[in-house]
């Protein structure tokens, strides 16, 4: 992260802040301003909303994976479900999904200030062309299913791409839901209704857990592409397809009470949707260069697990191993970070929209290092314990101990690259509430010179068990890289970025942590000398070495006067103070 020159911040830093607290602004109703800790208490109440419903939405989804890993194993079946249903949700990326954070909500905060309507019209307008332009993108997904395997997974075997294109076609259903999903939260979320979205994928995951559950008591162990019927797959399918569709359904019940009344129409004049799609332009560069990192991953993962099979090796390591490992390793930054961001993403297009640039400035700084005090301690734990915690997951039905160690192995390497993933999220977010897509679309180029640059190379040098691990160092790499080019630009945009504070706070976290992983390593020695590696070094290790570190972390954050932990433990005794 470069260092921020000219910022309000100056030379020195100042105490600690109320964390997050975006300071007071003109209300959109232009009423009275809020308290700088009306605010504050508000975006704290829908971090804290956001986090309990993204914890449990993740915590299901973590049980969700673990019963399908159970269910389907990682080898040929697991990849042939996993890669068929991922390609709806690429779809709904390349084409809707990613407008909604660099354009929909920025669009809505305007017009929901500026109209006299309150932004009904363009709501209205909005709901209407998606809701078309889904139902035509899903039409003709499910008539090209078989295309999109091959595109996505062309290294399968026949009788493996066969279940995939079946299960895409069940699957593909998903594109409609998923981007009616993306909408409405994002129309919930201009609403200051932030519950309904990370509360709803939770029965959505319920639903797949209960179609895993239902297919390993009905098939038994060891199903593979040449043995699953078709009922069975069937059920996989159309069984994984309903929890989208009544994740939508909750969504829909939700803004329906908030107020929204639908109003079919399409009449675009004065709508602001042509400055949406001019913007747009720029989005769908970058959310074509996301899905040609997507494609290079699947197709090179896809290729090393087909020849991890036939070269004999007992583990499964293609795109399942890493989708797990994956799914694991955005579950800290979907608990933490996502809440802070979600919330403060229509705030910064708020202050962005007045030139409010110090207040995006400090949402940004705010953000970063809250999330961070948690973020660097837990990533590196995570790579110290990822093999003992993924075999302790994973290792059962069809997933053996050599698979789930070899997902451990993938979640090590994508740990260590957590914190500038985090903070790369986070500066898209910025680019977008300044109305700007064409850096990130540059930034996108970028990241997928390196990382398709990396990921050939561990295809070419590795051997195909271990070609997934070398594909998620490239990919945590090329995100490094992408954060030290947007935070230059991004600096020289707002007239500095708190750089020095960043840097430093960054600097100590890193430094508070190494006593932390020093501990945990020898927590990790003395139990696999002790008991050796089975379930008591897969629990004990992770739970004794987390409590010492962690102890010592908070010791070593207080010596080394980490202002963010200082803060927030001000805010969490001022919150005990008042409630009792």
């Amino acid at each position: 992260m470069p260092v921020a020159t000219g910022t309000t911040n100056g030379s020195t830093e100042p105490g600690p802040d109320p964390l997050p607290s975006p300071q007071a602004g003109p209300s959109p109703e232009g009423g009275p301003e809020p308290a700088p800790s009306s605010r504050s208490g508000r975006m704290m109440r829908s971090s804290a909303v956001m986090a309990v419903g993204t914890l449990v939405s993740r915590v299901t989804g973590f049980v969700r994976t673990i019963v399908l890993a159970a269910a389907l194993g990682t080898h040929l079946l697991g990849d042939a479900y996993n890669a068929a249903n991922t390609i709806p949700f690429v779809i709904n990326d390349l084409l809707i999904g990613g407008l909604m954070a660099s354009v929909i909500v920025p669009l809505l905060v305007k017009r929901r200030k500026r109209d006299a309507d309150g932004g009904k019209a363009t709501e209205d307008r909005l709901f209407t062309g998606a809701l078309v332009l889904l139902v035509v993108m899903t039409t003709v997904a499910i008539l090209v299913a078989e295309w999109l395997v091959r595109a996505y997974a062309s290294g399968f075997e026949p009788r493996q791409a066969e279940v995939s294109v079946i299960l895409a076609r069940y699957l593909l259903v998903q594109i409609l839901f998923v981007g009616m999903s993306g909408l409405i939260s994002a129309m919930l979320n201009t609403r200051d209704k932030f519950g309904a979205p990370v509360w709803a994928p939770v029965l959505n995951n319920l639903v797949i857990i209960a179609v895993g559950a239902t297919f390993l008591m009905v098939s038994g162990p060891g199903r593979t592409p040449d043995t699953v019927t078709d009922s069975e797959l069937l059920l996989l399918g159309a069984g994984t397809a309903c929890g989208m569709v009544l994740q939508t359904i909750v969504l829909v019940g939700s803004l329906w009470r908030s107020g929204y009344r639908w109003r079919p129409r399409l009449d675009l004049r004065g709508s602001g949707l042509g400055e949406a799609v001019r913007t747009a332009g720029w989005m769908m560069v970058y959310t074509c260069m996301t899905q040609v990192n997507f494609l290079i991953t699947t197709n090179i993962a896809s290729r090393a697990g087909v020849a991890s099979v036939e070269s004999g090796a007992e583990v499964g390591a293609g795109i399942t191993a890493y989708n797990y490992a994956y799914q694991l390793f955005q579950l800290p930054y979907a608990i933490i970070a996502v809440s802070l961001i979600t919330v403060l993403l229509p705030q910064m297009s708020d202050f962005a929209a007045d030139r409010r640039w110090d207040e995006v400035r400090g949402g940004f700084s705010r953000t970063l290092r809250v999330s961070a005090l948690v973020l660097v301690p837990l990533s590196l734990a995570i790579a110290l314990y990822a093999v003992q915690v993924s075999v302790l997951v994973f290792a059962r039905g069809n997933t053996s101990t050599a698979d789930a160690a070899n997902i451990g192995t993938v979640l090590a390497v994508m740990s260590l690259g957590l914190v500038p993933f985090t903070i790369f999220q986070l500066m898209l977010r910025v680019f977008y509430a300044l109305s700007d897509t064409r850096t990130p679309a540059l930034l996108g180029l970028g990241n997928v010179v390196v990382h398709g640059v990396l990921a050939v190379t561990a295809y070419l040098v590795l051997p195909p068990s271990q070609v997934v691990v070398g594909v998620a160092g490239g990919f945590m790499v090329s995100y490094l890289t992408g954060l030290l080019i947007g935070g230059a630009v991004l600096s020289r945009r707002l007239g500095g970025l708190d750089g020095r504070r960043i840097l430093g706070s960054l600097l100590r976290l890193y430094l508070a942590s190494v006593p932390c992983v020093a501990a945990g390593a020898g927590v990790l020695w003395f139990f696999t000398d002790r008991f050796g590696e089975g379930l008591v070094t897969n629990i004990g290790a992770p739970v004794v070495g987390c409590l010492v570190g962690g102890l010592l972390f908070l010791a070593f954050a207080k010596l080394l006067r980490i202002r963010e932990l200082d803060s927030v433990v001000e805010l969490v005794r001022s919150k005990v103070g008042r409630r009792g």
